[in-house]
């Protein structure tokens, strides 16, 4: 009877912190690129965006880590700690838990960058940074193929309702990065050679 509560107890462990670290990446996204518009929420100056953008990302990341743990130590599915950092070499639902992986080891990296932002260049944390659009689809795709909860009722309705979050601030956030650009690097390839090329030469009147 412990077993079974322990059990059990490790099974809605890892489902919940799952759900809730899908939902927090949600907000992450949201708020990431209302830092990058410079958007100022009600009750919230500039610089509080900033500091709620960079707590809901830890406590994301830190409801992650349970939810790895618990699941390999849950006995219930097998899954080693080798799994949870090498994608795609698990016994259990290797292409579902490889993509959970994938999302595991993009979330390091950008915690670890993010973390030693003031040692690296700008260049390179915001490159990494930008991975992190990839981490959500990894993470509801893991969640669609190998757990249970996503496949209908409310929780699917509330995890269609995130991407769809999640897909109006990825648009807004490229908008807003083609726009900040130089004329010349939003105009097409062959605009930007034809513009690029020599210049006529002066017109002398001999």
């Amino acid at each position: 009877m412990t077993a079974l509560t322990d059990g059990a107890f490790l099974w809605y462990l890892n489902r919940a912190t799952g759900l809730v670290s899908l939902l927090l990446m949600t907000a992450t996204v949201v708020l990431g690129v209302a830092v990058q518009r410079q958007v100022r929420l009600p009750g919230l100056p500039r610089f509080g965006v900033v500091g709620l953008h960079r707590n809901v990302s830890l406590v994301s990341a830190v409801l992650l880590v349970v939810h790895v743990v618990s699941a390999v130590v849950d006995s219930y599915v097998s899954i080693g700690w080798l799994d949870t950092v090498v994608p795609f070499v698990s016994g259990y639902e290797p292409f579902w838990v490889g993509l959970g992986t994938l999302a595991v080891d993009l979330t390091a990296l950008v915690v670890v960058t993010s973390l030693l932002r003031g040692r690296n260049p700008a260049r390179v944390w915001r490159g990494v940074h930008w991975t992190s659009y990839a981490l959500w689809p990894l993470a509801f795709l893991h969640g669609l193929g190998a757990g249970t909860d996503l496949g209908s009722g409310w929780v699917l309705a509330g995890a269609l309702a995130c991407a769809a979050a999640v897909a109006v601030a990825s648009t807004v956030a490229a908008t807003g990065r083609l726009r900040s650009r130089p004329p010349l690097e939003r105009a097409p390839a062959a605009l930007a050679a034809v513009s690029a090329g020599p210049s006529p030469a002066p017109f002398r009147n001999r």
